[in-house]
């Protein structure tokens, strides 16, 4: 249901200004000369702002801690397509699927039937919790509320196995808190004080529009917070989730069924439509409290729990009292914004949530003609080429970890437009008169969807990213190269420009995903898909060395529109190393296209380049992205890797000694 956001960081910036006051001879004074405008950029001098020139006149940051750029643009813009798509499919649909996204789409929208439905959608779900009489009730009642999508207790999705890369399993894993980090119901600063205050408001709010009784809602509340702390107790850190590997604790699921009875965990996976005998529980203290809570805390207190639980992940979905109890503490409160979306990007929201892979398939067939895709998938073939032939004739990687390379390469997989799967769309017809009925049957259509794929080794035809949201990334697990269809598109991939700009955007962006897979992260996975550094001490030292010069470099740019602060070269570093990667590759494959005998051409292909970081930032989003992206601004990630390129510097005839090119002998490369 609705995935909870990070707490919002508030940046409050104060202006000055001083003035001082004019002595007795100021009259007298010469007035001073006005201070000329600065020159406009060249090339050579600064060439993100002399190719971005025209659009950086055009756009401006339209609120006061927000941000434009190209590529925000371009997202935008997937999300106006799929609002049509949505629109069509909402008067003419084509087919069943788009019957049944219409549907779902036009009782988002008619706001006053969802305001007439308010929360009968649910009562299902509240009655059977009501019926709740004694301690073996409680566990069905989970279940079936993780069957429709609404995970109470904890969580359990399919995932990698860690140990067979091409095969799903279950994960048991902590979860079932209304806040977004376990540490919230432990600390007891001030602050922490003061937001559980307000949570516990929202509890009551929610509690009451679920049907609680005006003279049980404050005991029913407290024992919401009161059992949420005990599972918190039991959670790990969220920062223990940063390494994969220390949460993947594979166990036979018949031993979880015989050590969680109370928990009834065999019956459990049954109703999840799960036969798999392995499933993982990284955290089997947690399941050991839950297994006793069950059987020690009052039924009534659970019952108030699963109430409150299912009242919150549908509030988004129910009528106005819902929905402004949940915006104004987790919208206003948690994630810091001002105003709720409009009412079409929310039903957008939830179709992507509860059924994103049918709107998927839609938008792919509506927005991606055959011919992007076969010149998408040719250019990323040439890419991935040049990579290999760069490897092999590479001075710094060690002959064996180039033997490594080359394999991975060679099985590296290009998958452009939408997933290699088949799904069952057999859904229960929706109508147009619930809008949450409607969220309640889609969201459990994609959990019997996901449940499928736990046993099963077809880990390869699923992505973790949706056909429609722009994405181009490359996937370490299954050692492929993943391009969306809503990435398809202007500055992306224009099919209606030259070669030249195709490579400078779209193979950049794929020689920079590619890199990944033979970079310092590439090289923990080998061309089996075994977790195994391949590479030799000789070659970790020599990418550390080119990538502390990179860094170097980058630590001199100052930060744009932010005084005194300059990029952070460690903080960027990766992602720098993969845009050097990027420009690298891009061109050699565009070597051997007939354009880049050109001036033109040459030229062309570095603009385009710069083309897909113009962006525009408010002072405090300037402050915030300096403090936690791993990316260097826009003006750097389109000159960073330029001044490196020789290329570069004959296509516009910049010299040594311009600030778009370094000297020959302290020009870094990676793959070329």
């Amino acid at each position: 249901m609705p995935q909870v956001r990070p707490l919002a960081l508030a940046l409050i910036v104060a202006l000055a200004a001083t003035l001082s006051a004019h002595d007795a001879d100021a009259a007298k004074k010469k007035k001073a000369a006005p201070k000329k405008a600065a020159p406009a950029a060249t090339a050579c001098s600064d060439f993100y702002s002399f190719a971005n020139a025209d659009w950086l006149k055009a756009n401006t940051v339209v609120s006061a801690n927000g941000s434009v750029s190209a590529l925000g643009q371009m997202r935008d813009r997937a999300l106006q397509q799929q609002r049509d798509l949505l629109d069509s499919a909402m008067s003419a649909p084509q087919g069943n699927v788009q019957k049944l996204l219409g549907d779902f789409w036009a009782s988002g929208l008619d706001e006053a039937t969802v305001e007439a439905d308010g929360s009968k959608s649910i009562a299902p779900l509240l009655g059977r919790i009501d019926a709740i009489k004694k301690a073996k009730d409680i566990p069905p009642s989970i279940a079936a509320l993780h069957q429709v999508g609404i995970p109470v207790a904890f969580n359990f999705g399919p995932d990698i196995d860690l140990a067979k890369f091409d095969r799903h399993i279950g994960y048991f894993s902590q979860g079932g808190l209304g806040l977004p980090d376990p540490q919230f119901y432990t600390r007891g600063d001030a602050d922490t004080k003061a937001l559980m205050a307000r949570y516990a408001d929202y509890v009551k709010r929610i509690l009451t529009l679920t049907g609680t009784q005006p003279a049980q809602l404050e005991a029913d509340a407290k024992s919401v917070i009161d059992l949420e702390t005990r599972i918190a107790q039991a959670s790990k850190p969220l920062t223990s989730f940063r390494d994969p590997r220390a949460n993947y604790a594979p166990t036979p699921a018949s031993a979880l069924a015989k050590q969680y009875k109370r928990l009834q965990m065999g019956d459990f996976l049954k109703v999840q439509g799960v036969a798999n005998d392995t499933v993982s529980m990284a955290n089997p203290q947690l399941f050991a409290q839950l297994d006793n809570l069950v059987a020690t805390l009052p039924p009534a207190q659970w019952k108030a729990y699963l109430r409150f639980q299912v009242g919150n992940a549908m509030a988004p979905y129910l009528s106005k009292p819902f929905r402004d109890a949940e915006f104004d503490f987790r919208g206003r409160l948690l994630r810091g914004e001002a105003a709720p979306e409009p009412r079409w990007k929310d039903v957008l929201d939830a179709i992507n949530t509860a059924a994103g892979p049918m709107l998927g398939r839609e938008y792919a067939g509506r927005y991606l003609p055959s011919a992007t895709d076969s010149r998408a998938e040719a250019i990323a073939k040439q890419v991935r080429e040049a990579l290999a032939a760069d490897v092999e004739r590479g001075t710094w990687m060690s002959a064996e970890a180039k033997a490594e390379a080359k394999k991975k390469l060679d099985q590296l997989k290009i998958e452009v437009g939408t997933p290699n799967r088949d799904l069952d769309y057999t859904v229960q017809p929706m109508g147009r008169g619930s809008f949450g009925g409607n969220m309640l049957i889609a969201s459990t259509w994609r959990h019997r969807e996901e449940m499928k794929r736990i046993g099963q080794t077809n880990a390869d035809r699923r992505w973790d990213v949706l056909p429609q949201q722009p994405a181009l990334a490359y996937d370490i697990a299954q050692n492929r190269l993943i391009v969306t269809a809503a990435m398809l598109q202007a500055p992306v991939l224009d099919m209606s420009k030259d070669a030249a700009t195709q490579y400078g955007t779209f193979g950049a962006l794929v020689g920079h995903e590619l890199s990944h897979a033979v970079d310092i992260k590439g090289r923990l996975v080998d061309a089996s898909g075994t977790l195994k550094s391949w590479w030799t001490p000789a070659d970790d030292a020599a990418w550390q060395d080119r990538s502390n010069k990179l860094a170097a470099q980058y630590d001199n740019y100052a930060y744009p529109d932010l005084g005194g602060v300059k990029v952070n070269g460690r903080q960027t570093a990766e992602e720098n190393m993969a845009d050097l990667a990027g420009v690298e590759l891009a061109y050699a494959a565009f070597s051997t296209d007939p354009a880049a005998t050109t001036e033109t051409g040459k030229q062309a292909f570095y603009k385009a380049w710069a083309g897909l970081w113009a962006q525009q930032n408010s002072l405090e989003a300037a402050k915030l992205l300096s403090a936690t992206d791993v990316h260097a601004p826009g003006k750097w990630r389109a000159n960073g890797p330029l001044v490196n390129q020789p290329a570069f510097g004959e296509a516009y005839k910049c010299k040594a000694t311009t600030n778009m090119q370094k000297a020959p002998a302290e020009q870094l490369a990676l793959w070329r």
